[in-house]
């Protein structure tokens, strides 16, 4: 090929991709519908938990702190943290359909043939043809093409022969595909599922939460249950020594040991249980804390907060009603379930219409012996248009009928959840409200039992120590004494945990623990 026409093929190259560069937007005229909300982010307001000792120290932690510690180390938390980012890049795909797409194609065609005259000569000709366009969709329902072409004929016969044709094709929709509803309908579904993947976060950092503080204090009751136990049983030895001293000065006959030994021995049973349960307990917490150590199974946790009483005032129980029927998650993402459903409405009623578009066509071509030539010939007064309508419509079109009688129905169907899961999520608060009422009262009551149980104790040694009593008696009360002291701090823990129940129903525990979630 001919050194010249390489150059008019590389510099019809790079004037036409000037052209489509110069085309391109500065930004995407769907950029109105980019979500520039950020992927939540759970946080509060202590982030640096002072209360936590190093990582080579036991861990010495606070509930703030270990709820503060599980937001930035949990890894169930971490994993649920990317799903709205991996719903975002399906927004981005869903933007993209309205992106510029420019392509190109160059091509060459080569022949030599023999003339059929008498001398029989080679004749050597060829094609270049070079052509790149740009093409865009707009929300509108418009196609736009903008399209540079250039051809080079030559061939031994004749002189080089360069045409050059710049034109524009642009599509509108009449009917089906012209509604923004329509065209925007999968970009907005893309957007609300990223929001409804945020409140899933929210859901599952609540749970966190709920779980951490519950954990938190059957950890704290563990404890205290050792602690009882380990009491109650060097009193049932020191019980044991007292009759043994009794025995030894024939008071006692030696059958009275038997009750204070199984008694010993039903103590060092409970005491067992009780370190058992501590430390799956534990172990518990540090998978929910995963505190930053190489070897978080073998590292001691020390409480800095223990069970009490809160002082706690209750709203009304419409109150925290109306908290859940607003902050709920799962209310939140219902909602926005029938949200998507109003969009997929009015995308498949668009569907049911006929396909009608017209379109136009127009396009000048110069010509010349050159590339730089036929260009300027662009401004002669040749030219080329084309215009029509095409029609395109299914008999019955049962399909995309079907199709929006069906999105109809489902965002019914989620309309009728939604009312169901309002009318759920108040029985749950309200429950929550009766068990919390409930645990108040039945702290007075374990107290008053405690009281009355270890002063049945007192009379009932005294009375042994008389010997108006028996050792099986005594060992009953202090077994009787025993369990309400563990109900007692039970009742405590039961009550703190019932709190968390109810604020983890109404949807306010993060907010209500200085924790802020961008929904």
């Amino acid at each position: 090929m001919r050194r010249h026409n390489k150059i008019q093929i590389f510099s019809s190259i790079i004037v036409l991709c000037l052209v489509s560069i110069l085309f391109l937007p500065a930004q995407s005229s769907a950029g109105t519908l980019n979500s520039k909300e950020p992927v939540p982010l759970v946080g509060g307001k202590d982030k640096a938990s002072p209360d936590i000792a190093s990582e080579k120290g036991p861990l010495k932690i606070s509930v703030q702190g270990a709820i503060m510690m599980a937001l930035d180390n949990n890894r169930s938390l971490r994993v649920e943290k990317l799903t709205p980012e991996i719903k975002k890049t399906l927004e981005d795909q869903e933007n993209a359909v309205f992106s510029p797409v420019i392509g190109g194609d160059v091509s060459v065609t080569q022949e030599k043939a023999k003339t059929q005259s008498r001398s029989a000569r080679e004749i050597e000709s060829g094609d270049t043809d070079t052509e790149v366009n740009v093409s865009r969709f707009y929300p509108t329902g418009t196609d736009v093409e903008v399209n540079l072409s250039s051809q080079l004929s030559w061939s031994d016969l004749y002189s080089d022969f360069n045409s050059t044709r710049l034109g524009v094709s642009v599509t509108q929709s009449l009917l089906r595909g012209r509604d923004l509803d329509y065209n925007l309908a999968k970009i907005r579904q893309a957007r609300l599922n990223t929001r409804m993947s945020r409140y899933e976060v929210r859901g599952f950092s609540e749970s966190l939460v709920a779980d951490i503080e519950n954990t938190y204090w059957d950890y704290a009751l563990a404890k205290r249950q050792i602690e009882i136990y380990t009491e109650s049983l060097r009193l049932a030895e020191r019980q044991k020594n007292e009759i043994n001293e009794m025995i030894k000065f024939g008071k006692l006959p030696e059958s009275e040991l038997v009750a204070a030994m199984a008694e010993i021995a039903m103590r060092r049973e409970g005491l067992i249980n009780a370190r058992s349960t501590l430390e799956k307990t534990k172990l518990k917490l540090l998978r929910l804390l995963n505190p930053p150590d190489k070897n978080i199974w073998g590292k001691n946790v020390t409480l800095t907060d223990q069970p009490v009483v809160p002082d706690a005032k209750m709203d009304t129980v419409d109150t925290h009603v109306a908290l859940a029927l607003a902050r709920r998650p799962d209310i939140n993402q219902a909602q926005l379930k029938i949200d998507s459903g109003d969009i997929e409405i009015a995308r498949t009623k668009n569907g049911i219409l006929p396909k009608m578009d017209l379109f136009i066509t127009l396009g000048k071509t110069g010509y010349s012996d050159s590339f730089g030539s036929s260009l300027r010939d662009l401004d002669e007064n040749s030219y080329d248009a084309y215009a029509g309508i095409t029609f395109e419509y299914p008999f019955s079109n049962k399909a995309a009928k079907a199709r929006h009688r069906n999105a109809a129905l489902t965002k019914e169907q989620s309309e009728a959840a939604m009312e169901n899961l309002k009318q759920l999520a108040e029985v749950d608060v309200r429950s929550a409200y009766i068990e919390v009422e409930r645990a108040k009262k039945q702290i007075e009551a374990t107290e008053a039992t405690y009281t009355l149980q270890k002063e049945k104790l007192r009379i009932e040694t005294e009375k042994f120590r008389f010997g108006k009593s028996t050792t099986l008696l005594v060992a009953q009360a202090q077994r009787d004494l025993l369990a309400s002291r563990i109900s007692q701090t039970q009742t405590i823990v039961t009550y703190l945990k019932s709190f968390v129940d109810l604020y983890r129903l109404e949807g306010s525990l993060l907010e209500r623990r200085g924790i802020s979630l961008i929904d």
